[in-house]
């Protein structure tokens, strides 16, 4: 593109795709000679007004030499970037280097004069922050730490977008013109307003698909059947509150009417605005209804569409133009290869998807990246009968397909302050960005539930996925330190969801049991012990209690300070009837209304009667007899498929035929005629879930504990403590001077122990041992007693082999000793045995740190050995760790009461444990450099501890996307 002689070459890497304040997508890219036209163009677009304020005087018309200095950069010293829709400009920006007297310069010089012109239509819209960001950013990555700005101080717009950035600045007032200066080092608050931007453009573009005015679904048959058709009648059947066109070329020209809705042969037929178009045509027609759709102004495209990345490297090439043609017009794509996408507000009642039902309306989101799952999800949650499986209801849900585009980070980003949705349950095959998943996890998480299930496998075709080196069970680990409730089935997702949508947090874990049968309260009990919940003693009510004698019971249970949560088993009364199980019903709910503050739970075996009871006593079914519409397939008197899992609904229950449902309502029975949705009862009602195992409700409730206990947590989080010995300055040099001798480098011992040395971190000398006369002067050199260790990689931290011998307190016993190393394993060339001073004893743990390109820095813990080897048992934290993440990482593994004192024996030093950590982690956030740090063994005693071993490998960091400008995934 670049054509000139420059002395840089074009640089691709600076193009971006970036998301606008109002949803909208543009084209982040530099300025070249290639565009004179477009530059010309844009400027006669600009108001006089908006020339006046950047020229500060009237102008015009670009000149010739204008315009070439406008298109010709060095892309170092003189950069001009670009926003364009549609492959045209809506707005520039450049800067231009210069030196202390504000004359042009080149390096070192490290100031640029920066100046934004924006296309009146397009000013609101947070182009210019946008560009800001990005022109920052360029500015850094060439040298520059410092932007200045002239702007008139009429020109309001242009001087918040500079003070609103968040960076360090100055402001000064000089010959009627505001100067601002800023340097460009991103600030805490400068990324924190980055974030907030990020939130409200991606969550206002997933609203511009989930909420549209106007809804065009084109490929829609002339035949009944096939999937445009079958869309077309889902949405009119839900009663889309928009307008709603169907669109197919092959239309006759006269017909303008398909199964009731307004007919087109083109998008762009359609006199008025369209939102969203639902493309439903083969992949090979796609481009041209994506020209059709940008030409007319279309927001979003929810592609049905196959044959595109799942179908091999032809299809996904087609799915990579699919999206920078999408882009190039503003648009932001669900799909291809999607599900479809469903709002159940009644504002909206939008089901642009293949799901024949609309859900019943309720504040759960829901995400999907696999259809197959999304059909699983949306049956369980539709359905009504054979026990508790699902949820009342959804607010909205999205099936992204081969998810090229619109990813669940953007749907959580909508979700986050979407007033209508309480709780988030996530099906994720692969997490495309897992640094930006977690951050918007966290934040999430401290607001309402999110409920995960992660595919252990690798990510389908079609998925932009970075590789990650690690495991799926430190994944998981970290998605839980970040607030995720991490689930491994769908079953937990839907049994999990079902007790947040309508119970309060537990304050803690001790969980009340109380029934009518002893066997499944002992079942339950054992459950709650296996999950590390704390039981109280079961109380049985014996077979023949009345609901008056569960009345009380559950009564008391929540008015005991001593309980946290209520289990509630409960069998059915051989003869009592429907009449019983009502009043049953009617007692639990009762109960519970009474103490709101704690959750209640229920474990039936097979409720018959007493499950449509429970639905009966406030429900807003129709009821035998009663007057009201038709149900729908999954409702009352209706067949419903088999859940996911392959068990079946489960045989209708006795009586009238209506089916059970997984929740007791507490308010007021209702006429059939007036039934309202989940959200229409949410200041009136609570729900109880109920279970059908035992199992199943107490893996849910310790789910739920734990994230509340994370909840409490979350609000005092800690803090990144300061250490005055550390030298930061002094490890970058150390590092830089290493980092000359090549890339992918591991220390030298010494090395090793000058780096750590520079944060505190003192390693015992380890010295080598190549001949018996060797060992016997290292021993003197370090004092008695030693160790002697063989350091060969297959012997190594191996005292179960025999290549480590401990407490040798004199020369005597080291020859020995050498001898019988020599003897057993070998030369001493082949062993390589070391001497060291001995530590005090404790217990032998293992410290690591790791740069994984897609997670980030990663600190782990465990005890050494056969525990963390063969065992696994690691707790991992996310860099940089808090105080209070370094005891709970101690404390999580499964290993921990060995540093407590277990057994009687003598309780270590866990608060110097912590500060290791501690200072670990402050070594690789400060120094990314420093891609992986093994400490060990760390033997810690009851007073300190003594660090033994520890390796230290150099190389350039990963690329950091999530301290860079806002962008969207390149594909």
């Amino acid at each position: 593109m670049q054509t000139s002689p420059d002395r840089h070459e074009y640089p691709a890497h600076w193009e971006a795709d970036v998301v606008l304040r109002d949803g909208g997508t543009a084209r982040v890219r530099p300025i070249t000679v290639d565009d004179a036209d477009r530059l010309v163009s844009f400027y006669e677009q600009v108001s006089d007004e908006s020339k006046y304020y950047r020229f500060f005087a009237p102008y015009p018309r670009l000149s010739a030499k204008d315009v070439h200095r406008f298109t010709h950069h060095d892309f170092v010293d003189r950069v001009g970037l670009a926003a364009t829709i549609g492959g045209e400009f809506i707005a520039t920006v450049r800067y231009d280097r210069i030196g202390a007297d504000g004359m042009p310069a080149s390096a070192p010089a490290d100031e640029a004069e920066v100046a934004f012109l924006v296309q009146d239509a397009h000013q609101g819209r947070g182009v210019a922050s946008a560009l800001l960001e990005h022109i920052g950013a360029v500015a850094r990555e060439r040298g520059i730490r410092r932007f200045a700005a002239e702007v008139l101080p009429a020109n309001s717009k242009m001087i918040k977008v500079f003070t609103d950035a968040g960076y360090t600045q100055k402001r000064s007032f000089e010959d009627g013109v505001v100067r601002l200066e800023f340097d460009l080092e991103p600030t805490d608050r400068s990324l924190a307003v980055q974030y907030a931007r990020e939130q409200r453009a991606e969550a206002r573009s997933v609203q511009r698909l989930l909420s549209p005015g106007s809804v065009a679904v084109v490929g829609v048959g002339r035949s009944p059947g096939g999937v445009g058709r079958s869309v077309l009648g889902n949405i009119r059947d839900a009663g889309f509150t928009g307008r709603l066109y169907a669109v197919n070329k092959g239309l006759p020209e006269e017909q303008k009417e398909l199964d009731g809705v307004p007919a087109y042969r083109s998008v762009q037929d359609i006199g008025e605005p369209v939102d969203l178009a639902v493309v439903a045509v083969p992949a090979e027609r796609v481009p041209e209804v994506v020209a059709e759709c940008g030409r007319h102004g279309v927001q979003g495209l929810v592609v049905l569409s196959a044959g595109y990345a799942e179908s091999g490297p032809e299809g996904r090439e087609r799915q990579r133009e699919l999206v920078r043609h999408a882009r190039a017009y503003g648009m932001r794509i669900i799909g291809p290869n999607a599900f479809g996408v469903i709002n159940t507000s009644a504002d909206v009642r939008l089901n642009a998807s293949l799901a024949p039902e609309m859900p019943r309306p309720g504040r759960t989101g829901l995400f999907s990246q696999s259809g197959a799952i999304g059909i699983a999800l949306l049956s369980r949650l539709h359905r009504r009968g054979g026990g508790v499986t699902g949820v009342t209801g959804v607010s909205t849900f999205v099936s992204a397909g081969n998810r090229a585009d619109v990813s669940g980070n953007d749907v959580l980003q909508y979700w986050y302050d979407d007033p209508d949705t309480d709780v988030v349950l996530m099906y994720l095959e692969s997490i495309g960005n897992p640094r930006k998943f977690t951050r918007l996890a966290r934040r999430t998480a401290a607001a309402k539930p999110l409920v995960v299930v992660q595919g252990a496998g690798s990510a389908p075709q079609g998925h932009a996925v970075r590789a990650t080196r690690l495991p799926h069970a430190t994944v998981s680990a970290l998605l839980r330190q970040a607030g995720v409730i991490r689930v491994e089935t769908i079953t937990e997702l839907v049994d999990t969801g079902l007790l947040l949508a309508r119970q309060p947090l537990p304050g803690g874990a001790r969980v009340a049991i109380l029934g009518n049968s002893e066997s499944l309260g002992l079942l339950t009990y054992d459950a709650c012990l296996s999950e590390g919940l704390r039981p109280l003693r079961p109380l049985d009510l014996t077979t023949g209690a009345s609901p008056e004698d569960f009345h009380g019971a559950l009564s008391q249970a929540l008015a005991d300070d001593a309980c946290d949560a209520v289990v509630v088993t409960a069998i059915p009364a051989v003869g009592s009837g429907t009449a019983g199980d009502a009043a049953l019903a009617e007692a639990l709910s009762s109960a519970a209304e009474r103490v709101p503050g704690k959750p209640v739970l229920v474990v039936h075996v097979e409720f018959g009667g007493l499950a449509e009871a429970l639905s009966a006593a406030t429900s807003t079914a129709p009821q035998p007899g009663a007057s009201g519409p038709k149900p729908r397939a999954g409702e009352p008197g209706t067949a419903s498929p088999a859940d996911s899992s392959g068990s079946p609904s489960g045989p209708p229950p006795s009586g009238t035929g209506a089916a059970a449902r997984p929740f007791f309502r507490l308010d007021a029975p209702r006429p059939a005629a007036d039934a309202p949705d989940e959200s229409a009862v949410e200041n009136r009602s609570r729900l109880i879930p109920a279970y059908p195992a035992a199992e199943r409700a107490v893996r849910a409730l310790s789910e739920v504990v734990r994230y509340a206990q994370w909840r409490r947590d979350a609000a005092e989080p800690g803090k990144v403590p300061e250490y005055e010995d550390i030298d930061e300055n002094g490890a970058a040099e150390l590092i830089d001077g290493l980092l000359t001798r090549g890339q992918g480098l591991t220390l030298g011992t010494d090395e090793t122990c000058e780096l750590l040395g520079k944060y505190g971190v003192q390693v015992h000398r380890a010295l080598p041992a190549p001949t018996p006369d060797a060992a016997a002067e290292a021993a003197r050199t370090l004092g008695y007693p030693v160790a002697l260790k063989a350091t060969a990689p297959h012997l190594r931290h191996r005292a179960d082999l025999g290549g480590v011998r401990l407490d040798l307190a004199d020369e005597e016993q080291l020859r020995r000793a050498y001898a019988e190393l020599t003897d057993l394993f070998g030369k001493p060339e082949e062993l390589r045995p070391v001497v060291q001073r001995m530590a005090p004893r404790g217990v032998d743990t293992v410290v690591r740190a790791v740069i994984d390109p897609a997670a980030g820095a990663v600190l782990s813990f465990g005890l050494a050995g056969a525990a963390s080897q063969l065992l696994g048992d690691m707790a991992h934290r996310l860099v940089p760790v808090t105080d209070r993440e370094a005891t709970s990482l101690i404390r999580s593994i499964r290993t921990a009461p060995l540093l407590f004192g277990w057994r009687g024996s003598t309780p270590v030093d866990t608060p110097a444990l912590e500060e290791l950590l501690l200072r670990v982690s402050r070594l690789v956030d400060d120094h990314p450099e420093v891609v992986a740090a093994t400490l060990e063994p760390v033997v810690v005693a009851p007073h300190g501890l003594s660090v033994l071993g520890a390796s230290v490998r150099l190389a350039p960091p990963p690329a950091r996307d999530d301290l860079g400008p806002r962008t969207l995934p390149a594909y």
